[in-house]
Order: C-alpha cells, then sequence, then structure tokens
C-alpha cells in the first residue's frame, strides 16, 4: 500500500508552492490570490529510496466568509479520513488566525500524524515569529520557505521517518487486480454488481455512495482475478462532501492497488475534466488500461459512425497514449459486460508479455536500420542491440546505442510504436530505453 500525504491549510500560505517542491513538478498554478487551486493536485514524490503520493487540497469556491470556512473544514475531514500523513501548512508572516485553530481542532481530534509546517520563513529572524504555532497544540512548528527551498530537505526526513513502512499486501499470490475506476455516479457499483450477479455493493441513485476499496474475489467462467472497487458504503449524510475530491482520493488508493484499470466514462456526457484527471493517475502509476462508456443503452445513435466518433474523442483526449481498448456497455442490461472482463484478462496478459531476444532483433533491427535516428552534430547513431529487461512491472525495452544522449524522445516513440505493432501490447504503457552498449 502506498503512502498518501496530504497538504492541508487555509489559502494563500504555499499550498501549492510546496506541492511543486515536492513533487518537483510546476502543475500547481501559483499566484497571490487566495483561492486559486481549483482541482485537486496530486503527484508523487520520492526521497531516499521510500516513494509516496502527495495531495495538495485546494478547490474550494469562494462566496461568503461561512461557505469558505466550511469548505475548509470539509477538506481537512477527509484528508484526514484519506491520508496517513497531514502536513498542516501555517503562514508566518500571518502568524495565528481563527482558521488555523479551527483546522489544528480537527487535527488534533483525528489521532493522525501530523507534522505542523511553518512557511515563508525566509531569514533566521523570521524563526523567532514561528514560536507562537506551539499554541496550536500540535508540537514543534517545522519552519520552511516553500519558494527558496529553505529547510525542505531536512522536513522530507521527517516525512520518510513519520510515514508507515510500505504493508506488503496479503494478496500477493500473483492473481491479477482489475480497479473499477471513474467519478461519482457513473456506474461503478453497478458494473460490479453486473460482474459478480449479486447486489454486493449497496447501489443507490446519489453519487459518492461508495466509502472503502473492496476486494471481491472472481473465479467462475475460466476467470480468476480480484476486482478493486473503489468502493464501501457511505452515509447519506457525508454524501453533500466535496465529491470531486473525494473520488480523486478514493481512485488514488485503487489504482495503485491495481494491475489493469477499467475507467468507467457516461456515455451520456462524454468525457469531462475529471475523467481525464482519474486518466492521468491512471499514466502515472504505469497502469494498463481499459476504457468503458457506460449507459450505453440511453444513446439514441448507436450507430457505427458515432461509435467512431465517440471513439476518437476519447482517443484525441488521452493521447499519446492511444494504444487502448474501448467498450460501450451498460451495467444496468448487462450489455457486453463479459466483454468487458475479457478485455481487462487480455489486457493484463499483454502487461505480462516476455518477448525472446533474438525475436525482438529479428523484427526491430532491420526497422531501425531503414529509419535510423536522426544524426546530431553530425553523429550518427548506431543502434546495435535490443532485449526486454526481465521482472519488471510492466514490458521495459532496452536499446544499446554508440551514443544515448543524442536519442530524442521522437524517436523513443518511433521505437515504442514499432512494437507495439508487431507484438500485442495493447492497453498496458511501455517503456523504452536507450542505454550504451
Amino acid at each position: 500500500m502506498a503512502n498518501l500525504l496530504a497538504i492541508v491549510g487555509r489559502p494563500n500560505v504555499g499550498k501549492s508552492t510546496l506541492f511543486n517542491r515536492l513533487t518537483k513538478s510546476r502543475r500547481a498554478i501559483v499566484s497571490g490570490e487566495a483561492g486559486t487551486t481549483r482541482d485537486r493536485q496530486y503527484g508523487k514524490c520520492e526521497w531516499n529510496g521510500r516513494e509516496f503520493s502527495v495531495v495538495d487540497t485546494g478547490g474550494w469556491v469562494v462566496n461568503s466568509d461561512d461557505i469558505f470556512e466550511e469548505e475548509i473544514r470539509k477538506q481537512v475531514i477527509l484528508a484526514t479520513e484519506e491520508a496517513d500523513l497531514v502536513l498542516f501548512l501555517v503562514d508566518v508572516m500571518n502568524g495565528v488566525t481563527d482558521w488555523d485553530q479551527d483546522v489544528a481542532q480537527i487535527l488534533r481530534r483525528s489521532k493522525l500524524p501530523v507534522i505542523l509546517v511553518a512557511n515563508k520563513t525566509d531569514n533566521n529572524d523570521m524563526q523567532y515569529y514561528a514560536a507562537e504555532f506551539y499554541s496550536l497544540g500540535l508540537g514543534e512548528p517545522f519552519c520552511i520557505s516553500a519558494a527558496t527551498g529553505s529547510g525542505t530537505g531536512d522536513l522530507l526526513d521527517v516525512i520518510v521517518s513519520r510515514l508507515k513502512t510500505d504493508e506488503i499486501d496479503d494478496m500477493e499470490d500473483g492473481t491479477p487486480r482489475f480497479a473499477v475506476v471513474g467519478r461519482p455516479n457513473v456506474g461503478k457499483s453497478s458494473i460490479i454488481n453486473a460482474f459478480v450477479g449479486e447486489d454486493r455493493n449497496i447501489v443507490t441513485e446519489i453519487a459518492g455512495t461508495t466509502r472503502d476499496s473492496i476486494y471481491t474475489k472472481y473465479d467462475k467462467f475460466g476467470f480468476d482475478f480480484y476486482l478493486v472497487d473503489t468502493a464501501g458504503i457511505r452515509r447519506k449524510n457525508k454524501v453533500s462532501e466535496d465529491l470531486e475530491f473525494y473520488s480523486v482520493m478514493r481512485s488514488i488508493r485503487a489504482i495503485e492497488n491495481s494491475d489493469v484499470c477499467i475507467l468507467m466514462l457516461d456515455a451520456t456526457r462524454g468525457i469531462e475534466a475529471q475523467d481525464m484527471n482519474i486518466f492521468q493517475l491512471i499514466q502515472k502509476n504505469n497502469k494498463s488500461l481499459v476504457v468503458v462508456v457506460n449507459k450505453w443503452d440511453l444513446v439514441e445513435d448507436k450507430s457505427q459512425k458515432a461509435i467512431n466518433t465517440f471513439e476518437s474523442a476519447i482517443r484525441n483526449r488521452m493521447a499519446p497514449f492511444v494504444d487502448f481498448p474501448i467498450i460501450f456497455a451498460s451495467a444496468l442490461t448487462k450489455q457486453r459486460i463479459f466483454k468487458v472482463l475479457e478485455t481487462a484478462k487480455q489486457v493484463y496478459l499483454n502487461r505480462t508479455m516476455k518477448i525472446g531476444t533474438s525475436k525482438l532483433n529479428e523484427v526491430m533491427l532491420p526497422l531501425i536500420e531503414m529509419t535510423p535516428p536522426p544524426s546530431v552534430k553530425g553523429k550518427y547513431i548506431k543502434i546495435k542491440y535490443v532485449s526486454q529487461i526481465p521482472n519488471t512491472q510492466i514490458p521495459s525495452f532496452v536499446f544499446y546505442a554508440n551514443l544515448p544522449q543524442y536519442v530524442k524522445e521522437p524517436y523513443k516513440r518511433f521505437l515504442e510504436n514499432k512494437l507495439r505493432e508487431n507484438w500485442t501490447l495493447t492497453g498496458t504503457p511501455i517503456n523504452v530505453f536507450i542505454r550504451q552498449k
């Protein structure tokens, strides 16, 4: 189980800046205006050989102070329910505010490990101001500057020491795991019930009824796998929570614990921003993909032309990764439900495919000779040999070249496309490495 770290705090304390620094990205938009973070940012952080996931809570809508305050509380409560460790960010410049005290109270009750981080400590004199944060009752404030990076290395040391060691899952028996993911109310529980043939998950019309990731062992009709539902049962009064944030936090867990993700889309709504967020999570975690367009029974125009239009719209949004199966199904009428399982099984086999070295060289070397890598600064690049790396999570191939540093991304994509043309690798990501021969 990968560890999940949530960054919480009131607006404009520097959560996005810290998120960008931890994940070595610039994905979160940083501006001086409060409430800029609309979407939830999710990323991976690696430090001293330990990898963990980071979620930057944000995205509340500013109408009035009351709603603002209420939204912050919801975010914090959600983060404490889902995360393994919380970074509570406060601002040295502003000192302790009423909001900080409210958030601190929630965190103290949660019994979750919390690291109190005093941001914007840009010089030594500012550290003395941090002392007032002891009053929050969350221990010693950790002084950093997310903008300059000062203190973040020490903070990461503390984070890694406070995170639980990665638990080895009970299900390391080599049985494939299929996760059913998608935004709220797209029909995830319905399709699992259709697979299993019983109302194992409570299915209601209210979006976001599911709560914990549930594993269901499935061994009928010649299949044998675990279904990972982003699931569990959620009390009705919780449904008012911020569902977008909820489904992303839930999906992180299910995706990280699976081999193949069955991404559900709603045929009546097309592909939306949140579907893309979940697709990006799948890609970031190197998981294989089957796209299921659910509620196909509700679509009037089922002509081949309509299907083709829908398919190309999906692939265009998800490019450059376009080699994945798309199935038009209905959990309600059980149309093509069996096909979804067959396809997921095939994609898993593609993911675990082993290709012999002699066969790889026999096919790939003539193709490379016909279209060699473009020469750089008058130097010719020669690729002499190719092999598959054994025991990797996804199919990974090494091409040995005399000048690997000059082989650029477009050519790697060309090699990937040629591998896909010659072997069935549909639905699974692959790695292409160029190394010194």
